[in-house]
């Protein structure tokens, strides 16, 4: 008999190789676009031993921008790094593919270097959408254990009836002996977890002065 983690357990390394084949691809693409980028800005005037910096600046947006967004997957926080994830992605296509504009053979037209040149950025950008996704695949298993586990907290909270509905037993009783020793509404409420009007209500109605003196006997 098959067991029933079998599938649970096939699917989550079916997900890990996935998530490790869109990293290969990433820093394939990464890569191709470091260099072009550093060419680009050493003919731009910055010195060889800086350029290095200027690709780790463009594509580093993409790079963050990919684990916040992995991070924050879901979150209202998230189109903050989508927003830079989006940006330093369009800097790196136009650069990548000027760059490919300018240091292209003169029988290659312009048009299919730029193309080729801004395969890489692009790709990086779409195999982050895949690893969000791939991720978000792997923590369904974790949400749906996490929901189940809370699911007996959310049961014991709805057996306790509303803090303003009046209450007997030993709250009622605490709360007597409590105001014979001066305590406010307040103070009583905080001490036993229920609504100050709900303690105002005990004393003005059934509690009372009968409890009160029950609770004065030696």
């Amino acid at each position: 008999m098959i067991s029933e983690s079998a599938p649970i357990r096939s699917g989550r390394i079916a997900v890990w190789t996935a998530v490790a084949g869109t990293v290969f691809i990433a820093i394939g693409a990464f890569w191709l676009s470091f260099t072009a980028l550093a060419d680009l800005a050493h003919r731009s005037g910055i010195a060889a031993n800086q350029a290095w910096a200027w690709p780790l600046i463009v594509d580093g947006i993409i790079v963050v921008g990919t684990v916040s967004v992995v991070a924050l997957a879901g979150g209202r926080e998230a189109w903050y790094p989508w927003m830079l994830l989006i940006a330093g992605a369009a800097v790196s296509v136009a650069a990548n593919a000027i760059h490919a504009v300018v240091a292209a053979d003169a029988d290659v037209p312009p048009l299919l270097a730029a193309s080729v040149a801004a395969v890489p950025p692009l790709v990086l950008l779409a195999i982050t959408h895949l690893t969000v996704v791939l991720t978000r695949r792997f923590r369904m298993p974790h949400s749906s254990t996490a929901s189940a586990a809370r699911t007996p907290s959310t049961e014991v909270v709805q057996l306790h009836p509303h803090p303003d509905v009046p209450e007997k037993g030993a709250r009622r009783d605490i709360a007597a002996l409590m105001r014979q020793r001066g305590m406010s509404n307040k103070e009583i409420a905080s001490a036993t977890g229920v609504h100050p009007s709900t303690v105002g209500r005990w004393f003005a109605g059934t509690l009372g002065t009968p409890d009160l003196q029950k609770g004065a006997t030696p």
